[in-house]
């Protein structure tokens, strides 16, 4: 197995920088809530947000990324930094996550990847040798479990999908932590398929990628990337009406887990939601959380959308650096709505892309993440 020496290397690494932290509230009932926030944390942001700075009273599971399936059953280990300082900084997260009493799940996939899954590592050729590669992973680097980012999970891939799941089930420990993000649903087309049912015994949670549910083309208007309520055929997109969905096709609430960007998505031609449809400039990475509040915001420009339970900044002239007319993003108040609704309904989880575009390292020491505090004050209490 060509990485299994490398993975080995690094076990001494996280034996001599794990720490016995003392278990907290959170995980009173035995190191395992009921209500996760996953918070994904990638190699390509590691500047953005250091990992002694990682606000692990918000944050219940480390979603660390990426490494990318090869067509041969092995598996990358650079997370799109190099092999050398990448597994440096995926184990240096691991032994965070473990000093603060958390639990630490390696994300393996991603945009883009389809092609390392299909036909590739999940194959029968290969399946196999890609379970033993994670099941040498999860002994050397202490790993608490595994997100099987396959994106996008076609209906023609379901069955070696679910095959390359029980093989990695089969060889790894027992309560070994499995994970599926998937997509978000479009109301307009949404007949419940119990597929998801059935799929959901293999998995602890089932996490909507509710962000980036906007559309400028097909008939839809300006959109919100992450709207908690008021889809209609013209905006046919919520988090709840994602949820509804996946509860119809009998994924249970308690597996089920919802998502909220740190980032939002920048629109020219366009003011506010529901008008005809603009363009858009950008979205992840370029409009982080961080980059709109220190280039974009401005208070005399931040509406309320009473319906969709979301904020955005409408400027005609354009708002910073790439003249955003109409900015859809999270913030606090949308979050805190988001989590009290996501905790009353009975939802298992809720997911972040990514932790480090919520991150504010200019302010005041306590002050630095004002999105994650809005969800554990929401969400987890």
């Amino acid at each position: 197995m060509r990485h299994a020496t490398l993975a080995l290397c690094f076990a001494a690494l996280v034996a001599s920088t794990r720490a016995i932290g003392a278990v907290d509230t959170v995980f009173a009932d035995g190191f395992e809530p009921g209500r996760w926030i996953q918070g994904y944390y990638v190699g390509y942001q590691r500047d953005l947000y250091p990992v002694a700075e990682i606000d692990f009273a918000a944050v219940t599971h480390l979603m660390i990324g990426r490494m990318r399936p090869l067509a041969d059953g092995n598996l990358t280990y650079d997370f799109d930094i190099d092999e050398t300082q990448g597994p440096q900084w995926a184990t240096s997260a691991i032994a965070a996550a473990h000093a603060a009493g958390r639990k630490a799940i390696i994300m393996l996939g991603g945009a883009g990847e389809i092609d390392g899954w299909r036909g590739a590592a999940a194959s029968a050729a290969h399946r196999d040798l890609f379970a033993i590669n994670l099941a040498e992973l999860q002994m050397a680097w202490d790993v608490d479990g595994f997100d099987f980012d396959w994106e996008p999970l076609d209906a023609s891939d379901r069955d070696d999908f679910v095959a390359l799941v029980q093989a990695v089930r089969g060889r790894t420990r027992p309560g070994t932590l499995f994970t599926v993000p998937v997509g978000w649903i479009n109301t307009n087309f949404a007949t419940p398929d119990p597929w998801w049912g059935e799929a959901a015994a293999l998995f602890d949670r089932v996490n909507i990628m509710s962000y980036d549910m906007e559309w400028p083309a097909d008939g839809w208007q300006s959109w919100h990337s992450s709207a908690l309520h008021g889809e209609s055929g013209t905006t046919p997109s919520s988090i709840s009406g994602s949820v509804a969905y996946y509860l119809a096709s009998g994924v249970p609430a308690a597996k089920l887990g919802v998502g909220s960007g740190f980032y939002g998505v920048c629109w020219h031609g366009v003011t506010a939601p529901r008008q005809p449809p603009g363009s858009i400039v950008g979205s992840d990475n370029t409009f982080s959380y961080t980059n709109i509040m220190s280039g974009y915001y401005a208070a005399g420009a931040r509406q309320w959308d009473a319906q969709a339970h979301v904020p955005y900044l409408s400027s005609a002239a354009g708002l910073g650096a790439q003249g955003c007319n109409f900015l859809s993003y999270e913030d606090p108040q949308s979050l805190a709505d988001k989590g009290a609704w996501a905790k009353a309904q009975g939802i298992g989880g809720i997911i972040i892309w990514t932790i480090s575009q919520g991150y504010l390292p200019s302010a005041p020491a306590g002050q630095r993440d004002p999105l994650l505090e809005a969800l554990r004050a929401s969400y987890l209490q």
